[in-house]
């Protein structure tokens, strides 16, 4: 299944974002108004726009990157494979994309037929980094710079909507995935929901590139067992992040 897909030419990935402040009090008056005009939209009864602030993150207009994780797979002696994790992070979200684009850019060069694959990407990761990018006015590398290009052209893989075959009603979050194909689960720390609270509360952005690299394997993981292959072991992961 899959088989025109080969695991050593996916650029696996997996962002973590926050809101562009601590709290919705910190936000200059046009951003306050601003922020108001989106939340009107998705709060409940009795629910302010500060209360809702904390989902700020998820809006690349109102959030910003904190962490870009990305692994490959390559094959070792006996035919196994392993992977590599490599992580651009820190509060210059400038600086992280600007990593980023390079490391892109240095995978496309040794891989012709490169994907770049996320779970749930199409719809979050791989937008909101072109959205990012454009805000903090960085030059698409070529692989994020889709416009005009025909749908079998851009590089993009997305393990929640291979899990769709054609369905669009449902999303299939990636720790339900990851339980029932037996993955080991990447959620055994935080959650998406607690990540922006582990920023600007705890200051901890290293427990938050940690859980991000998590999400990249599991991912990686997803596609292997879609693809009927064996998981990747423990001892053949590493990490380059210092």
């Amino acid at each position: 299944m899959f088989d025109h897909i080969q695991p050593e030419n996916v650029l696996f990935l997996d962002i973590e974002t926050v809101p562009q402040c601590p709290d919705f009090c910190r936000l200059d008056e046009a951003m306050q108004h601003l922020w108001e005009q989106k939340a009107a939209s998705i709060c409940k009864d009795g629910q302010t726009p500060g209360d809702m602030y904390e989902r700020a993150g998820i809006y690349a207009e109102f959030g910003k990157i904190v962490c870009i994780s990305v692994g490959f797979a390559y094959h070792i002696a006996g035919g196994q494979l392993a992977f590599r994790l490599k992580s651009c992070f820190g509060d210059d979200e400038s600086e992280l994309l600007k990593e980023f684009s390079g490391v892109i850019d240095r995978f496309a060069t040794q891989h012709f037929n490169m994907l770049i694959c996320a779970h749930n990407g199409r719809e979050f990761d791989f937008p909101y980094i072109a959205r990012r990018m454009l805000i903090n006015g960085i030059v698409l590398p070529a692989a994020f710079d889709i416009a005009g290009k025909k749908p079998w052209e851009v590089p993009f893989l997305d393990t929640m909507e291979l899990w769709r075959f054609g369905d669009y009603k449902n999303y299939t979050s990636l720790k339900v995935l990851t339980h029932i194909f037996g993955i080991p689960s990447p959620k055994d720390d935080i959650d998406g929901s607690q990540v922006a609270g582990v920023y600007w509360q705890e200051k901890n952005l290293h427990r938050i590139v940690r859980y991000c690299e998590k999400d990249v394997l599991a991912i990686a993981q997803l596609l292997l067992r879609y693809k009927g292959m064996k998981l990747i072991d423990a001892e053949n992961v590493s990490s380059t992040t210092g």
